[in-house]
């Protein structure tokens, strides 16, 4: 496959009505060659019909990403001007009643995944003096009740980030942490049907929670939210970290000028966990 001289973006996890999905559509339409990736069983028509690259690919796997990034350097000519970990999942559960082994597999995805692309791909980045941006999320930031995996797994990507930021300066490269708010996307699929284990202390909130995890959020759409990520991501310089999308905007003021346990108050009204509290 010969390479080709348009500036280049590998975006992770590109499944049908995602974050990926979106951010490969508007990424083309600014004149790039896109690099997509999709797991097995993910179908990849609605990229390879727009006539972009698509790649089988799983984070989780050496194998997988070495293989890939030989794809990537014979379409770039040895060059990444971006790359986008955006591959990630969604596990939600009380702090209290985790399934461990569920949080590890999340986080060899939404964590040691970033941490894979960049080991690999950070020649091809060099070459380009390129940028690396990484899908973060507000839950990173505030104490968002059911999501404490998650949101460990987001601040883990923010902090590891903010000193890739510093250790790839030298280099030529940048890294912006995207500190995404509430946006439109399929993330919660896995949680969808998901129940509380039998024998929880959080028993009296059972509805709740079941209504939490299939809940269909009204936000920010894919499409509002790849044009703001990508008008950022193409930046030679692109911001440290950059809020966007629904909530953001509370949660940036909020963390700069409220006590900590602000969100404890608003979250136990939120979620009404005062049902926990005996009488």
């Amino acid at each position: 496959m010969k390479g080709n001289n348009l500036p280049s973006v590998l975006i992770t996890g590109c499944g049908k009505g995602g974050i990926g999905h979106a951010l490969a559509l508007e990424f083309q339409s600014k004149g790039y060659t896109v690099i997509a990736t999709l797991l097995a069983h993910e179908p990849r028509e609605h990229l390879t019909e727009c006539g972009i690259h698509v790649f089988t690919a799983d984070v989780t796997k050496d194998a997988d990403i070495e293989k890939l990034r030989v794809e990537v350097s014979s379409i770039t000519n040895n060059r990444l001007d971006i790359l986008v970990n955006n591959a990630g999942i969604c596990y939600t559960m009380t702090a209290i009643d985790t399934d461990v082994d569920e949080v590890s597999k999340m986080f060899a995805v939404n964590v040691f995944g970033p941490m894979r692309m960049v080991r690999f791909f950070h020649p091809l980045l060099v070459n380009a003096q390129g940028n690396v941006v990484n899908i973060g999320s507000v839950g990173g930031i505030v104490p968002y009740v059911y999501g404490s995996s998650y949101n460990a797994s987001k601040a883990a990507l923010h902090h590891w980030g903010n000193t890739l930021r510093v250790e790839m300066k030298p280099l030529g490269v940048s890294v912006v942490n995207i500190i995404s708010g509430e946006v439109g996307t399929n993330i919660l699929k896995r949680d969808v049907g998901r129940h509380l284990p039998v024998g929880s202390l959080y028993a009296p909130l059972q509805d709740e929670f079941a209504n939490h995890v299939n809940r269909t959020p009204s936000t920010t759409t894919p499409q509002e939210y790849a044009a703001a990520v990508v008008s950022e991501a193409v930046k030679r310089h692109p911001r440290a970290w950059f809020w966007t999308g629904a909530t953001t905007f509370i949660v940036r003021w909020g963390d700069v000028f409220l006590p900590r346990t602000y969100w404890d108050g608003l979250f136990t009204r939120w979620f009404n966990l005062d049902k926990l509290q005996k009488k």
